[in-house]
């Protein structure tokens, strides 16, 4: 998690929300963590008529003016880090992702 550029913290946490590993500006936030499983909770129940059984997000991105939060899910742990975004992608408070 070290090697992500702009990162300046990350959780793992379990499908349930405990955290297993964290660092940086996230180190040990549990409020972020529940908010995160929240989401992700919400996320894996989105309309199944829309969507067909199988089908679940791939990465969640919240992005604000300064940084992001990336999401996303690999054998069942839940991966959340946060990255400054460069200040040449930030256009009058619109960001581009890369």
């Amino acid at each position: 998690m070290d090697k992500i550029p702009d990162q300046v913290g990350y959780l793992v946490l379990t499908e349930d929300g405990a955290v297993l590993e964290s660092g940086g500006e996230l180190e040990n936030d549990e409020r972020v963590a529940a908010i995160v499983t929240e989401l992700v909770t919400l996320s894996n129940r989105v309309d199944l008529v829309a969507f067909s059984s199988n089908d679940q997000f791939k990465k969640i991105s919240i992005t604000y003016d300064d940084h992001a939060f990336i999401i996303c899910i690999s054998n069942k742990k839940i991966y959340v880090v946060k990255r400054n975004l460069p200040k040449d992608l930030m256009i009058e408070g619109n960001t581009v992702s890369v």
